[in-house]
């Protein structure tokens, strides 16, 4: 049992350390105006240096959390809930664009990698930047899965499977309320 416990300790301790930092008492709105500008300004930073791309991470309480999310979101995103198959806003949804994080706006999915997967949930095999999102062991519901998070502000996505088409072999398997699709 020691083994397991040392053995999620880096997937476990970055969210460890961020939920010891100090929440801001700015108001949503100007925290994430500031995030959004950060972020921006380190996007173009990198890439004038040709480097990856640093993703400044966003620490809010459970309350800011669910001030800014519906239930549903909270539960999902905040909890690592699921919704329902076929229940979900992008689960059939076909149109074109940029699918971010419903909590922070990252980018995530381009709809052109997205795919019917057959499973209800909005699927893709690759996220648009691999830096953009995490990935963590999830041991729930008596099996072991890998559990997406938004590399910025942590929020559950869903899961990613290697049971998805070419060229990537993976099927990244969302919850249409941990996302919003931006129309070109």
């Amino acid at each position: 049992m020691r083994r397991i416990r040392f053995a999620l300790l880096p997937a476990v301790l970055p969210f460890v350390l961020s939920a010891c930092q100090p929440a801001s008492d700015t108001s949503a709105a100007v925290a994430a105006s500031n995030v959004e500008s950060a972020a921006g300004s380190t996007v173009a930073l990198a890439a004038q240096k040709g480097t990856k791309e640093v993703i400044e991470k966003i620490v809010k309480t459970e309350e800011e959390w669910k001030k800014e999310l519906t239930p549903e979101q909270f539960q999902v995103m905040r909890k690592h809930g699921t919704e329902r198959a076929f229940s979900g806003e992008y689960a059939t949804n076909h149109d074109k664009g940029i699918y971010v994080c419903a909590a922070c706006g990252l980018t995530l999915f381009d709809s052109a990698t997205k795919f019917d997967s057959g499973t209800g949930w909005p699927s893709f095999w690759q996220p648009i930047d691999p830096t953009h999102i995490g990935t963590s062991t999830d041991r729930s519901f008596f099996s072991v899965r890998t559990e997406v998070h938004c590399a910025r502000c942590g929020g559950h996505l869903g899961h990613v499977f290697d049971d998805g088409p070419k060229p990537t072999g993976l099927r990244y398997c969302m919850n249409s309320v941990s996302l919003k699709l931006q129309k070109p």
